[in-house]
């Protein structure tokens, strides 16, 4: 007989910790070696070796910056607000974390007989007796990843100083445009999935039927998601709140040691995660080859494609000079946002005639 511990039985409590603990992890280690990777593959394009020194080919590097900043000398300015000034690394960083928990990074797997859904939040319906996914998994992510901007803001406005509030300012100014067209840009999934849950867009990409290259309106939708999000979590080319030959370092400039480490933290698990935000929308989430037969494929096909949209963000930092703050702005407003309308419009009207795939625009 099954252990049932406050009307849920034991294994939830353990497949919801196991999953905690991995998913944690994952995050943690990719941010940690995406500083090294991301050192690594700028240099190869520029010609140059990239951190070779600390352990064989360099890979101790990130724990030797850790060690490094953990160790550094806290300076807090004697005019910020000292409490402000301590809880904006934390609002900045946990977010970044915990919007991670509604996204599936892998079908269902069965463990000892128990149907495991290998995502973080869901709730155990007696009904049908397993965990199933919660409806408004979206909703989540858009509030949660809203929540970073007052960590920046409140940083540049504790620090009492002009460099890091301007840099403060252009952070809420830049994250709230292009969060806007980032927020519209994925309606058309809804649209055609008619559902928030990220579960159900999974399903409905299942077969390689992957929104990115199955229907026109959400392959341009898919463009701007990826393009805003950048912008939303200040990867180059939209580094405008931190930019050094203007700011000093931004909004940061005051901070030392692990606080300043946890912003950088902050934005890798960020780029972690709008990376499988992507994935999720437009690339079939955790759908590939032989994952009906072979389930265990589906988380392996899921970090692959995270790992390269964070390589192409990378590639992008290599290659691309940083935007002027009013051409980031009118990219934007006067760019993404108009067509980000106009797809909607389209897909509204393409649905009511039953055109959805490039297949029904094209008679293939």
């Amino acid at each position: 007989m099954d252990i049932v511990i406050l009307g849920l039985p034991l294994y939830y409590y353990i497949a919801m910790v196991a999953k905690v603990l991995v998913a944690f992890l994952f995050v943690l280690l990719t941010v940690a070696y995406a500083t090294y990777a991301e050192r690594k593959i700028i240099g190869f394009m520029q010609v140059r070796i990239g951190p070779n020194r600390t352990g064989p080919k360099g890979l101790l590097q990130p724990i030797a910056d850790g060690l490094k900043l953990f160790f550094k000398e806290e300076i807090i300015p004697a005019e910020a607000n000292k409490f402000a000034f301590l809880l904006a690394p934390l609002i900045a960083l946990v977010p970044a974390f915990i919007t991670f928990a509604v996204i599936p990074f892998g079908t269902t797997i069965t463990v000892f007989g128990y149907d495991v859904p290998l995502q973080i939040v869901g709730y155990y319906d007696a009904g049908v007796g397993k965990v199933v996914d919660i409806n408004v998994g979206m909703l989540y992510v858009l509030a949660m990843s809203s929540l970073g901007v007052y960590g920046i803001v409140l940083a540049g406005w504790a620090s009492n100083s002009k460099y890091s509030l301007m840099g403060g300012l252009r952070a809420s100014a830049q994250m709230v445009s292009y969060e806007l067209a980032a927020g519209l840009a994925i309606i058309p999934v809804f649209m055609l999935v008619g559902s928030l849950s990220l579960q159900e867009i999974v399903n409905a990409q299942v077969g390689m039927k992957w929104f990115i290259w199955n229907s026109p309106m959400t392959f341009v939708a898919g463009m701007i998601f990826y393009v805003a999000t950048l912008a939303e979590i200040n990867r180059v080319p939209f580094d405008l709140p931190e930019a050094e030959t203007e700011l000093v370092s931004g909004f940061c400039t005051e901070y030392s040691s692990m606080k300043y480490a946890m912003f950088f933290m902050a934005e890798y698990a960020n780029m972690v995660t709008v990376s499988a935000l992507m994935v999720t929308m437009f690339l079939g989430g955790w759908d590939g080859p032989f994952v009906s037969t072979f389930p265990l494929l589906s988380p392996v096909y899921f970090v692959a494609k995270v790992y390269f949209l964070m390589f192409m963000a990378m590639w992008i930092r290599a290659t691309l000079p940083r935007y002027r703050y009013d051409q980031l702005m009118a990219l934007g407003w006067k760019v993404m946002l108009p067509t980000t309308l106009a797809i909607i419009a389209i897909t509204a009207i393409a649905g009511y005639f039953g055109f959805y795939t490039f297949s029904d625009f094209f008679g293939m």
